[in-house]
């Protein structure tokens, strides 16, 4: 890919994407020939497939596939930069790790510059081993952190019950009598946390969407537990907004992501 783009030679760079960056339509900026655009953004979103920690970048710059602009395409070369020199990094999936479940979420309240909608990203661990990752756009404008927070924290729950329902299917699980329940799932913010435990609050929260109170009825029945984390270690946080270099290799190393045999 690197050839094909012509940045083989170019200068490796230490994260994917600049702490200060804040992308928009850039509607005076010069256009690109949008092809070629969606040609390099589907060659990164493949990548996600293995390398979680470019997944809030390349969603990011693949918003702006309609009119790229060459604001969009210098951030898309970033990532490209950052790529050939962490080439070497894997996801660590260890032999014989265990199979407790942990999820962690996290949202970014009014993140994005164009619309200010909220982006939040969900990481489900089996073990020590990053099972599943993905960042999102909510599809609604939140008008609180405690409401992008706990909408988002519904996604997680159903990654979360997802994959107990997958782990019972095998059947040596239920022979070894492994006790899924109370999958839990970290979110860094205590009002959300409140909300999906506490009914009282009920009253305030009635502009939430029914279908988000999902969430409050499986914490109820003891499926899954939400539980505080601090944000400095909140592994999802990767995926909602970038970081400067030290914070971002902290939060890479705890997806998993390593040099083989290090």
């Amino acid at each position: 890919m690197l050839k094909k783009i012509s940045l083989e030679d170019s200068k490796p760079i230490k994260t994917p994407m600049s702490s200060e960056t804040k992308l928009t339509r850039d509607e005076d900026g010069e256009p690109i020939d949008d092809t070629k655009y969606r040609s390099r953004i589907g060659s990164l979103l493949y990548l996600t497939a293995s390398r979680p920690d470019i997944m809030f970048s390349v969603c990011l710059c693949a918003r702006f596939q309609e009119a790229p602009k060459s604001s969009h395409l210098e951030a898309v070369k970033r990532i490209f930069r950052y790529i050939k020199g962490t080439s070497y990094l894997g996801l660590w999936h260890p032999k014989g790790t265990g199979i407790e479940t942990v999820v962690y979420d996290d949202s970014d309240h009014a993140g994005d510059y164009v619309d200010r909608k909220s982006t939040s990203g969900v990481c489900t661990f089996m073990g020590c081993c990053l099972t599943s990752w993905f960042s999102k756009k909510q599809t609604s404008l939140a008008i609180s952190t405690t409401k992008a927070e706990y909408v988002f924290a519904e996604k997680a729950c159903q990654q979360a019950l997802w994959m107990k329902q997958a782990l019972w299917m095998k059947q040596a699980l239920v022979d070894d009598d492994i006790n899924l329940d109370d999958i839990p799932v970290l979110c860094d913010n205590k009002g959300a946390i409140d909300l999906s435990k506490n009914p009282v609050l009920y009253s305030r929260t009635k502009h939430i969407e029914i279908r988000h109170h999902f969430l409050r009825d499986n914490v109820q029945k003891g499926n899954i537990s939400i539980e505080k984390v601090s944000s400095k270690d909140n592994i999802a946080d990767i995926g909602t907004k970038p970081f400067k270099r030290e914070s971002f290799n902290l939060l890479r190393l705890g997806l998993g992501l390593m040099e083989p045999n290090a």
